[in-house]
């Protein structure tokens, strides 16, 4: 199969009588030229029989005619859409999607088949736009189209008559908007439809799923605290769902972007869940806390692979003894290539696609109770400062540690520990307050920037404490192969001095976070 290519679809659709002439486009400022083709398109579409993909906003075809036959892969992007492409060859079935394509929406799919839902066919005549040095700027497209569906093609559905302006160069914007007014002129109304696929199945298309930015349009202060933590939580659906085939893909940082999201979901569900049904939410956030450890083992080798590479290289050479950096990239290496594919499986798992349909359940059937109805600002706030205090009582326990430990924990160990509870509860803090910026705004956003900074600080110290865990096993491995272990222990020493720092600068870290301007917010007074 070719390599497959991607761009970003700029176009606006119109609906147009069959008798409607062609608007003059010669005229146009800033085209030279207008070049016409005339040509046939036939069109294939393939979907579920539940038509997973048309509800998401994706279409998926295969198309002859015209100079791109091939396979189409298109994917919301804003207001516009993504194309990807992969060219027709020898080895293309007919009834069969590339894997490169399908491995891009297996989280719309979960698990389900993929065959034809609809033929068009289309009578295209193209008017390409070209300025004076040649370059193409715009695509005018005058479709007259007739769709059937099923994979016979045999029932007949519709015929219409459309245009589409397409942006073919960067330097066209203005003549994209100057061509799609005269259009409007000449008697086209802009479609209310983005895909002609909505219209051969018009009485098949599902309803689509509410958009993060459509739930976010309206959010107050004063409205109801349950729609900004609805919006919250379909955002980071959203960006789990398109960090998906990023992760399959193995894309830089993708793993860490999607256990991200499922954290602050997570958290989300955690902080706020006096306004919903925990019925609902509580299985829902135990299977999020799964599906972040299992990309938790992953990420945290991607961590350590890149962590251990930047401390050796940073040691000078007379200081290095043995294979100390080989060693460390082949293990840090091996470990996260096992890991990503326990993440891939674990991806394609009926438990995975079961949380996805949950989560899709949790943002258009939300099951809010009537506490979701009171005011943004005063509930979210109130909320927000449990979270504070959450975290106020872990700070107490590293300032005013226990007399008497359990058996067997030093004061080192309950020292780290408390320090990890700390930044757990400055992490749900943080994630609390950028929750809630979008109503709360400045105030919400520096609560958000100082618990970060607070979590960075105390993250420092729990790195330490993990490479330092690490580094003695590997010391002891080095040792048992009779290699000299005196790098393992300095680079230890080295993690613990970074420890002390992070603990030295905990105190101003928190001062900060607990500011007289913040704490008098986050204590109540207005």
């Amino acid at each position: 199969m070719s390599r497959s290519s991607e761009a970003l679809e700029i176009e606006r659709k119109f609906e147009v009588a069959p008798t409607t002439a062609m608007a003059d486009l010669a005229g146009v400022p800033g085209v030279h030229r207008v070049e016409v083709l005339t040509f046939p398109l036939v069109a294939e579409y393939f979907d579920t029989d539940d038509l997973r993909l048309l509800r998401a906003g994706i279409t998926l075809r295969r198309r002859t005619g015209g100079d791109d036959d091939g396979w189409h892969l298109k994917l919301p992007k804003g207001a516009d859409r993504s194309e990807i492409a992969l060219p027709l060859d020898a080895s293309s079935s007919e009834l069969t999607p590339p894997t490169d394509l399908l491995d891009r929406v297996r989280v719309q799919l979960r698990g389900g088949s993929v065959g034809p839902v609809a033929t068009l066919r289309t009578e295209r005549v193209v008017s390409r736009l070209v300025d004076a040095d040649g370059t193409e700027l715009v695509e005018v497209a005058d479709d007259r189209v007739s769709s059937s569906a099923g994979a016979d093609g045999t029932a007949h559905l519709d015929q219409w008559r459309e245009w589409e302006v397409e942006l073919k160069d960067p330097s066209g914007e203005d003549v994209l908007a100057a061509v799609s007014e005269l259009l409007v002129e000449a008697g086209a109304e802009p479609a209310d439809r983005r895909a002609k696929l909505d219209r051969a199945l018009a009485d098949r298309v599902p309803a689509r799923r509410p958009s993060a930015s459509a739930l976010a349009a309206d959010l107050s202060a004063d409205g109801p605290a349950g729609a900004v933590v609805l919006a919250h939580l379909a955002d980071q659906a959203e960006t789990l769902l398109a960090y998906d085939p990023k992760v399959r893909a193995d894309e830089a940082d993708s793993i860490h972007k999607m256990r991200v999201a499922t954290r602050r979901m997570r958290s989300a569900l955690s902080t706020f869940r006096p306004l919903l049904d925990r019925a609902v939410t509580d299985p829902i956030r135990d299977e999020l806390k799964w599906l972040a450890a299992v990309l938790g083992v992953a990420r945290d080798a991607e961590v350590q692979r890149d962590f251990s590479a930047g401390l050796v290289a940073a040691e000078p050479v007379e200081l290095v003894m043995g294979p100390v950096a080989a060693t460390l990239d082949h293990h840090w290496t091996s470990v996260y290539q096992q890991a990503h594919a326990e993440v891939v499986v674990t991806l394609d798992s009926t438990r995975y696609f079961t949380l996805l349909d949950r989560l899709e359940a949790l943002i258009t059937e939300p099951p809010l109770l009537p506490t979701a109805e009171r005011p943004a600002g005063p509930e979210l706030t109130r909320l927000t400062r449990r979270a504070y205090q959450r975290l106020a009582a872990a700070v107490d326990e590293i300032e005013h540690p226990p007399a008497v430990l359990p058996l067997g924990v030093t004061e080192a160990t309950a020292r780290d520990h408390h320090f990890h509870e700390a930044r757990k509860a400055a992490k749900r803090l943080r994630y609390a307050a950028e929750a809630i910026t979008p109503v709360l705004g400045d105030r919400a956003e520096a609560l958000a920037a100082a618990a970060e900074d607070l979590q960075e600080v105390l993250g420092e110290h729990q790195d330490s404490v993990v490479a330092r865990e690490w580094l003695r096993e590997f010391a002891v491995q080095a040792f048992l192969r009779g290699e000299n272990p005196f790098t393992y222990g300095r680079l230890h020493a080295l993690e613990q001095a970074r420890a002390d720092r992070a603990e030295t600068l905990f105190e101003p870290a928190w001062a900060a976070l607990s500011a007289t301007k913040m704490r008098g917010w986050l204590k109540g007074k207005r």
